[in-house]
């Protein structure tokens, strides 16, 4: 029956979103309104959330704070980890509330939420007072669900308009926190707040400045209005210092100190299946990722190709019954900076295989075999990426990072892309192909 009501209603029908309410009305009453005890901090955007989730976690408890944490990829209470198998940031309400009845009864002062737009949509978080709301970027992303990136921009403006809307509680203030260096920091920004804080590289009060980019992380002046400090953050990649610099801002406006800032992030490592290094002693660097976008596949592999000695050679496929207009666009970044390219299945859904690649392909102006592979087999496209790597090369595979399962029709198939390469590494023969 839900299916079929699936089928015949459009997602922002008043018959779904008043649906998906009363789940979440029902579990928040169901659970006793457990947020109602703690500082909840939600963090939205389209890159970045899981990270700066982790990262804000870390903070928190290096400061001594109990807090709790639910991503895409982890729960948290204190430090005790879960790993999250439903493989969604999307989590149902009786999930969420669950847990934070859970965190609420360990004695939790905080919970750092990751907070999705079809969340927001859908009213998942409803029972749920955010008291810090905080804005990563916004690039394209679902826009097969929200249509147009200004009601995608919307949707994530939910979680900053609720703030002040919410239920109050004593002695708590309500804050908002937005990259300054994103072209939508001026949206964000606008709704009413207790406190705004601003983050950037380029701009912002809490910023970065004299980054010395490395392999293994990163080493900056940690900048805010009233002291400096020099952090060596062992977290790759650019965009993970706006992450950083995103936590180190939700610290200071909770009142950590910058000596605190600085240890929790130079004890953090990266967070599984994001910029993810596997290591087995071969003579090449592998890294498993989950860039799916655009924009987060463009800094993955900028990044790796000013890493890299040799080939960037790239093991991607496009997710089936999702935001089909930016499949062309993803394949013209691959086509940009990948050496060698390996056209694969991702979660498929519904769709054939055959169509995801094709429209992905419209972006990559190449011949087969002439540096570009089409394997709709995931496990055999990572394994043609193995046998071409050789010794300075870097093999990315990216899409699915941590995830434990693929998803094909209605079926949950396990498939883990760091088991797989670990796997491969094992056995990998040293095959010379024409053209590799």
């Amino acid at each position: 029956m839900l299916d079929f009501l699936r089928k015949i209603l459009p997602n922002d029908h008043p018959l779904r979103l008043l649906y998906h309410k009363l789940k979440a009305v029902a579990a928040a009453n169901i659970y006793r309104f457990p947020a109602n005890g703690m500082t909840v901090i939600g963090v939205t955007g389209t890159n970045g959330k899981t990270t700066t989730c982790n990262i804000i976690h870390k903070v928190l408890t290096e400061a001594g704070k109990k807090a709790g944490l639910v991503t895409t990829v982890n729960f948290k209470i204190g430090e005790k980890e879960e790993v999250n198998l439903t493989g969604r940031s999307n989590i149902s309400p009786f999930l969420l509330q669950r847990k934070l009845r859970a965190m609420a009864e360990a004695g939790c002062e905080y919970v750092v939420l990751e907070v999705t737009s079809h969340g927001l949509v859908q009213s998942r978080l409803w029972g749920v007072n955010v008291d810090t709301a905080v804005f990563t970027n916004l690039t394209q992303d679902h826009l097969d669900y929200h249509g147009t990136m200004e009601k995608y921009k919307e949707a994530k403006g939910l979680l900053f308009e609720g703030l002040n809307a919410s239920r109050r509680k004593p002695g708590v203030q309500k804050i908002s926190i937005v990259n300054k260096d994103d072209a939508t920091a001026e949206y964000f920004e606008g709704f009413s707040v207790d406190q705004g804080f601003g983050y950037g590289v380029q701009r912002g009060a809490y910023a970065a400045r004299n980054l010395k980019v490395r392999p293994d992380g990163t080493s900056f002046l940690l900048r805010i209005p009233n002291g400096e400090i020099e952090v060596d953050f062992h977290v790759p990649g650019r965009m993970n210092v706006y992450n950083a610099l995103a936590a180190a801002t939700v610290g200071v406006a909770h009142r950590i100190n910058l000596q605190t800032i600085k240890a929790a992030l130079e004890k953090m490592q990266p967070v599984a299946g994001r910029l993810e290094l596997i290591s087995e002693g071969q003579p090449y660097t592998i890294v498993v990722d989950y860039a799916h976008s655009e924009d987060s596949l463009m800094q993955v592999l900028t990044m790796m190709k000013e890493l890299t000695a040799g080939r960037l050679i790239v093991v991607f496929g496009a997710t089936g019954d999702r935001d089909k207009d930016k499949r062309p666009k993803m394949g013209a970044v691959l086509h940009k900076l990948a050496d060698l390219i390996i056209v694969t299945n991702d979660d498929l859904y519904t769709e054939d295989p055959r169509e995801i690649a094709a429209m992905l392909r419209e972006g990559i102006p190449r011949e087969e075999g002439d540096g570009v592979w089409q394997v709709l087999d995931r496990r055999e496209a990572t394994r043609l990426a193995l046998e071409m790597a050789k010794e300075g090369d870097t093999v990315v595979v990216a899409g699915k990072g941590a995830e434990e399962v693929q998803v094909v029709g209605k079926k949950k198939v396990p498939y883990d892309d760091r088991k797989v390469v670990r796997e491969l590494l094992s056995r990998v023969r040293d095959v010379a192909l024409p053209g590799a």
